[in-house]
């Protein structure tokens, strides 16, 4: 079931910030992690369990939770697979993107060992 957790974090800076959103985002299912500096909030979302999230940041920081909600994105998902259209799944491309094999024939020129007679010859 996927989830909406808001916590309260105590970030001072951005270097703290960063600390948590990498400690948090080691936890199992999460989604997506939004933290807000100025309201010292941090949403996540995702299948996981807050306890586990909330213990693997007070490793880091002081953490409580404010709010835990079901998302409400799986009824927008639901809404959007019921609005998609049939696509077609192969086109051809144009006949001017296609391949077209090249018109000239394959030349080689070899070099006989005589032409050079200084050269060094390995058989």
């Amino acid at each position: 079931m996927k989830q909406k957790v808001v916590l309260r974090v105590e970030l001072n800076n951005e270097r703290t910030k960063h600390k948590a959103m990498k400690t948090v985002s080691d936890v199992h299912g999460i989604q997506s992690v939004f933290v807000d500096l100025k309201e010292k909030k941090m949403v996540i979302s995702g299948n996981i369990d807050p306890v586990c999230a909330v213990l693997k940041l007070r490793k880091c920081c002081h953490t409580e939770i404010v709010l835990v909600e079901a998302a409400k994105e799986e009824e927008k998902e639901k809404e959007k697979e019921k609005e998609k259209v049939a696509v077609k799944v192969y086109e051809a491309y144009p006949l001017s993107y296609q391949m077209i094999p090249p018109q000239y024939s394959h030349g080689y020129y070899v070099k006989g060992y005589e032409d050079n007679p200084c050269g060094c010859v390995i058989f």
